[in-house]
């Protein structure tokens, strides 16, 4: 049943300017539950690249006192006595899951800023009964999606993330917290500790808390001029969104300034072409997430490093980059340009542990610059890329390649990888 067909109905008019945040619950850990149901009310935890530690943990694992970052082998005794289950990361499933969620908040919302992977802002303008829209937004998500998520609802981000927190840890608030008045806003900061505050460092917490600053609201009894002393105008700018006054501006995702694809490999890499064709396949990954956004980017960085932990080897690393003529999303054009840019970096004789790819000057696909020096005929680039993408989308993922492009998986640990459920024919689930 598609969302539009639920009994769904926002309930819009004019009120007063609220920010809401979407908070998926314990997320990379609910998209395994989702299609491994076996998994719901057993401690799971999921780990990161290479299985290294953990990363991610559910509520039973985190009443068991397992910490996040700990080393898998300091927790691997408990997954062989039967006492915890554990998976290895699986980004492709995660990604796809991610954008099944947005999608749905995006039809309902006036605006969505996606902040993370398991994170968005939205904009409640319009809206006049914020706490049963977001209530009734967690419903739809996870009767849509199966994946739990909370909602906080404020009049800064800084206080919705807050007020989701609230939402995520008490079960009376029934996911979704709302912070609309003077009251609750003091309750919130009282029971929040320092460091739990959305922009709050380390470093700044130990300092705050040497002053006598414990909780969110002392925090805010501090005078401005002492705040940007001791914290310049960040620290300001998040003590006034606790104060109740809306300062980081809502942001489309359009507007996100970069992205992404790297990975540290299982063992180190010395062969030229097994990294070449590494560093194609992050290109052809962040090409994907481009044309999926509907983006394109101008620059292209590459960026390689040696093992930093191993003192018997001679130590390397180095990035460069390539700009563009014009943006673009075309998996063809940002491979040859993240080629081109690790053939000015690569040394021999080095032994590769990390590579990657990174992607900036990103902008809408609707205003991209043209330059009369282009050569490539857009309008025929732009069917050809769409396609692909629907063959892509029929066949799954790994239909077309370009020919140089690797399988940066294969250079990784992950013995404990589930299944493509949702981006793979051959991986579907199976109901018997």
């Amino acid at each position: 049943m598609s969302a539009k067909n639920l009994n769904f109905a926002p309930h819009f008019a004019n009120s007063l300017p609220m920010i809401g945040i979407i908070d998926c619950n314990n997320f990379f850990v609910s998209c395994e539950r989702v299609f491994q149901p076996q998994l719901e009310g057993k401690a799971v935890v999921v780990l990161s690249n290479n299985d290294g530690c953990v990363v991610a943990r559910s509520n039973e694992a985190k009443q068991m006192g397992i910490k996040m970052g700990v080393p898998y082998f300091q927790v691997q005794q408990l997954v062989k006595n039967g006492l915890l289950h554990v998976r290895s990361s699986n980004y492709r499933l995660y990604g796809d899951m991610s954008r099944r969620v947005m999608s749905l908040v995006r039809q309902h919302v006036p605006h969505l800023e996606i902040y993370s992977i398991d994170e968005g802002f939205f904009d409640l303008e319009g809206i006049s009964k914020p706490e049963v829209f977001g209530r009734e937004l967690a419903a739809l998500i996870r009767k849509c999606t199966g994946i739990p998520v909370s909602v906080g609802i404020a009049p800064t981000k800084t206080l919705a993330k807050i007020a989701s927190k609230f939402a995520k840890k008490y079960a009376g608030y029934r996911h979704c917290c709302l912070i609309d008045n003077e009251e609750k806003r003091i309750a919130a900061l009282r029971l929040t500790e320092i460091g739990d505050v959305w922009g709050i460092g380390r470093q700044h917490k130990q300092r705050l808390t040497e002053r006598g600053i414990h909780t969110a609201y002392d925090f805010t009894l501090m005078r401005e001029t002492t705040v940007r002393s001791q914290m310049a105008l960040p620290g300001v700018h998040t003590w006034r969104e606790l104060r109740g006054q809306s300062v980081f501006d809502f942001q489309p995702t359009s507007a996100k300034r970069s992205m992404t694809s790297s990975r540290s490999f299982r063992d180190d890499i010395e062969d030229y072409e097994e990294l070449r064709s590494i560093i194609a396949d992050f290109a052809a990954n962040c090409a994907e997430r481009l044309r999926r956004e509907g983006s394109s980017a101008l620059v292209v960085t590459t960026f390689i490093a040696t093992n930093r932990f191993r003192t018997d080897t001679f130590q390397y690393s180095n990035a460069a980059s390539v700009k563009l003529d014009v943006a673009t999303s075309d998996v063809r054009e940002l491979v040859s340009a993240a080629l081109r840019a690790f053939e000015q970096i690569y040394q021999p004789c080095y032994a590769y542990k990390k590579a990657g790819v990174s992607l900036s000057q990103i902008v809408s696909n609707q205003h991209i610059q043209q330059n009369i020096f282009d050569t490539v005929d857009r309008n025929k680039q732009q069917r050809l890329l769409k396609a692909i993408d629907a063959i892509k989308a029929k066949e799954g993922k790994d239909a077309i390649r370009v020919a140089i492009q690797g399988n940066v998986q294969k250079a990784m640990r992950s013995e404990h990888t589930s299944k493509n459920f949702t981006t793979s024919l051959a991986e579907i689930i199976e109901v018997k």
